[in-house]
C-alpha cells in the first residue's frame, strides 16, 4: 500500500544502520514511530529510532562512524544521534517510562521491514514512551490516535494504564480513546469492603 509507505531514504538508512549493528554484533531493537508502523500502524516521516543498551551505545557510535554516518553526542544524557543521507537515527537507551536492557530487547518481535527482518520494540513499550513523552508544547492526540488505530490490538491496555497512570495527558488521551471506542474501556475498580 503506497499510502502505508514511510520516505524511501528512511528505509535505506535503517536498513544500512541494520546491517552495521548486526555486524557489530550489537543488540537493538526498532522504536519510536517506525517500529508502529513496522507493526502496522502509519508510516514514519521523522527520522529512525533504534533502542539498546547504555553499555552499547559508544560502540554502535564508532561502528556507525566508521560506515560514514556523522555521529554527535547531544546533551540530553539518554540517546546519542547519527546522520546519513539527511536522515536523524537516535539510539535511545532510556526512552520515556523505560530502560532498555537485555530482557526489554529479548521481548522485542521480528518484522519484517521492506523484506528485512528486525526487531521491533514491544508495541505496548512503544505507546509507553510515546504517552509519557507527552506535554503542553508536544499534544499529538492525532497522530497518536492514527497509531493506536494500527497497532491496538497488539497493546496490554491493563499494562499500559498501569505505567502512564501518573501522567496526566497520557490518562487524557486514553480516556479519549476509549470514548471513541478504539481501545477498551478501564475495568471497573473493585468496590471496597463495606461500601
Amino acid at each position: 500500500m503506497a499510502d502505508r509507505a514511510p520516505d524511501p531514504r528512511m528505509l535505506s538508512v535503517l536498513k544500512k544502520t541494520v546491517g552495521v549493528l548486526n555486524d557489530a554484533g550489537i543488540p537493538f531493537a526498532l522504536a519510536g514511530s517506525m517500529a508502529c508502523w513496522a507493526l502496522g500502524g502509519p508510516p514514519s516521516h521523522h527520522d529512525v529510532d533504534l533502542a539498546l543498551q547504555r553499555s552499547d551505545a559508544e560502540r554502535a557510535l564508532k561502528a556507525l562512524g566508521a560506515a560514514g554516518f556523522r555521529v554527535e553526542h547531544p546533551p540530553e544524557g539518554w540517546l546519542v544521534k547519527a546522520w546519513a543521507d539527511g536522515i536523524l537515527v537516535d539510539l535511545i537507551w532510556a526512552p520515556m517510562g523505560l530502560q532498555v536492557t537485555r530482557k526489554v530487547l529479548r521481548a522485542a518481535r521480528p518484522v519484517n521491514v521492506d523484506g528485512m527482518q528486525v526487531p521491533a520494540l514491544a508495541p505496548t513499550d512503544v505507546l509507553t514512551s510515546k504517552l509519557l513523552a507527552l506535554n503542553e508544547s508536544h499534544l499529538d492526540f492525532e497522530g497518536l490516535l492514527a497509531i493506536v488505530r494500527g497497532v491496538r490490538e497488539q497493546i496490554d491496555w491493563d499494562e499500559l494504564r498501569r505505567r502512564t497512570g501518573d501522567q496526566p495527558l497520557a490518562r487524557s488521551f486514553l480516556y479519549m480513546a476509549a470514548e471513541l471506542g478504539l481501545i477498551p474501556a478501564p475495568a471497573p475498580a473493585p468496590l471496597a469492603r463495606g461500601a
